[in-house]
């Protein structure tokens, strides 16, 4: 959502030049009021994106300067930009008003638990409401309105009870930019930011696995795990995926089962499998080969044109 705002983004473009005065960045984002000027910039402050000092021990005079985390934030930003040019309508710039609606529309799905629900099979509107008790009717269907306008949701027909409505191949990748938002948070504002819940590693599997287009001759099961923080005790969430000529056939939340091949480590090892394809720290065992093939195509799929600053 900070990347949602244009004018965040126009700061970091600039800053990404070099360090720069308050009246060049005024220039640089299309000379917005100052307290809107000053908004963004305590918000990308406050993030540790940026950081400001006196530019030459001269009273009065302030530059803004890029910070480590700000240069990652911009290799987040390059991610969440090749995604929008993959709409399924047209290609949508980061900052228009499309863009900013299909990452809101993402944002909130993913927060009331919406696209867990859909990720899991199809649904209508009256199903969607028996399983998400936290929101009422009107609410459930302004955000599910929402996420078809944009293209994240695809209506099927009519079932006789109701609209059933799937998840798009789009919406799939919407994994990518938010694996990659995900990383950062917790490199960045571990104590900000919640880590990831059962429900949003369950989202993300069930969602990115049918993406994934193996070997021919890759076929089986395969436990796909993440480890849940629980205090001391070790939880683990994901699921088992079946695979059969290559194709990933069925994915369940449930873990349990006999399987051919698994997948397993702590958030920060799966992100850096995901965003950055190093399988090194997960482990891999049973069926070596279908088990990594699986993990690699995850990223390849998710991250076609990888921006090498995202390293």
């Amino acid at each position: 959502m900070l990347l949602s705002a244009h004018r965040n983004c126009l700061v970091l473009r600039a800053l990404a030049e070099g360090p720069r005065p308050q009246v060049e960045l005024r220039r640089a984002t299309g000379s917005p009021a100052q307290t809107t000027l000053r908004a963004h910039l305590k918000s990308l402050e406050d993030a540790g994106a940026i950081v400001k000092h006196r530019r030459n021990a001269f009273p009065g005079s302030l530059e803004y300067e890029l910070e480590k985390p700000g240069q990652e934030l911009l290799a987040v930003m390059d991610v969440l930009e090749s995604w929008l040019a993959e709409a399924p309508d047209e290609p949508l710039a980061l900052g228009s008003d499309a863009g900013r609606a299909a990452i809101k529309a993402v944002a909130e799905g993913w927060s009331t638990a919406m696209l867990r629900a859909l990720a899991s099979r199809p649904l209508s509107l009256t199903e969607l409401d028996r399983v998400i008790a936290d929101l009422n009717y009107p609410s459930l269907e302004r955000r599910l309105s929402s996420l078809r306008l944009a293209g994240l949701i695809e209506a099927l027909p009519a079932n006789g009870r109701g609209t059933p409505y799937a998840v798009s191949e789009w919406l799939r990748r919407a994994v990518g930019p938010l694996a990659a938002a995900t990383r950062w948070e917790r490199r960045h504002l571990p104590q900000q930011t919640a880590g990831m819940a059962r429900l949003d590693i369950e989202a993300s599997f069930l969602l990115a696995l049918p993406l994934l287009r193996l070997s021919d001759d890759l076929s089986g099961s395969c436990r796909m795990s993440m480890e849940v923080p629980n205090g001391s005790e070790r939880r683990m969430a994901g699921v088992l995926a079946q695979v059969e000529q290559g194709r990933v056939h069925s994915c369940s939340p449930r873990l349990q089962g006999e399987s051919n091949a698994w997948a397993s480590g702590s958030t920060a090892d799966w992100l850096g499998a995901i965003v950055e394809a190093d399988t090194q720290r997960l482990e891999l065992g049973g069926d070596y080969g279908l088990a990594r093939a699986m993990v690699e195509d995850l990223h390849g799929k998710l991250f076609r044109s990888i921006p090498k600053e995202i390293d």
